[in-house]
């Protein structure tokens, strides 16, 4: 395994990690409770995460538990 596919793998898990606790800790966080809102918001993290300030606070909030 190369180290690109490497660097590729560490990235997915990551990136599943983040939609995995994110997904789980969705009732501790001010948004609106939708299936889609929850979909959405799991899958696009990581650009919420850079971009919104808001997001990354609830992020965090879902992340502790």
């Amino acid at each position: 395994m190369g180290m690109g596919n490497f660097i590729f793998f560490v990235l997915i898990v990551v990136y599943g990690g983040g939609v995995w606790k994110f997904w789980n800790g969705f009732g501790r966080t001010n948004f609106n409770p939708t299936l889609s809102n929850r979909i959405g918001l799991a899958l696009l993290w990581p650009a919420l995460f850079i971009t919104n300030q808001s997001y990354r606070r609830n992020f965090r909030k879902a992340l502790k538990g």
